[in-house]
C-alpha cells in the first residue's frame, strides 16, 4: 500500500488573475449560480453516506503517560493497542463533539459518567 499524502489549498500560488476571478465570483449572488446539473444533496443521501474507505488520517507520533492498568488492559486483547487506544479516544472525541452527547451543562456524557465512577472509587 502505497504512503497517502495529504496536500492542503493553502500550499497551491494563487496568481493575481485567479484571485481576481474567485473576488468576483463570491460577491455573485447564490440566485445566480446554476445548479440545475447538480441535485441538491436530501438528507436521504447522507444518511447513505459512508466515509471514503480510503482516507487515513495523519498520525503524529508522541509520548503519553497512562496508568499500567490502562496499558495492561488494552495489552490483554491482543495486538493493535495503540490503535485501540486511539479508536477509544477518537469514540471519546466524537462524543464530546456531538450536540446530542452533550447534556445541559455542555459536558460530555461520557466526561460526566467518568467524573460519576471516579468519586465512587475514592
Amino acid at each position: 500500500m502505497t504512503k497517502i499524502v495529504k496536500k492542503i489549498l493553502s500550499d497551491a500560488s494563487v496568481t493575481d488573475r485567479h484571485r481576481h476571478r474567485l473576488e468576483k465570483l463570491s460577491r455573485r449572488p447564490d440566485a445566480e449560480i446554476n445548479t440545475s446539473d447538480i441535485p441538491e444533496l436530501t438528507e436521504k443521501f447522507w444518511r447513505n453516506a459512508a466515509r471514503n474507505p480510503y482516507y487515513r488520517p495523519l498520525k503524529q507520533q508522541l509520548t503519553l503517560r497512562l496508568d499500567a492498568d490502562i496499558i495492561a488492559w488494552l495489552r490483554r486483547q491482543g495486538r493493535g493497542y495503540q490503535t485501540r487506544a486511539n479508536a477509544l479516544l477518537r469514540n471519546a472525541m466524537l462524543a464530546d463533539l456531538s450536540p446530542k452527547g452533550r447534556k445541559r451543562r455542555g459536558m460530555p456524557e461520557s466526561s460526566q459518567e467518568g467524573i460519576a465512577q471516579a468519586r465512587r472509587a475514592v
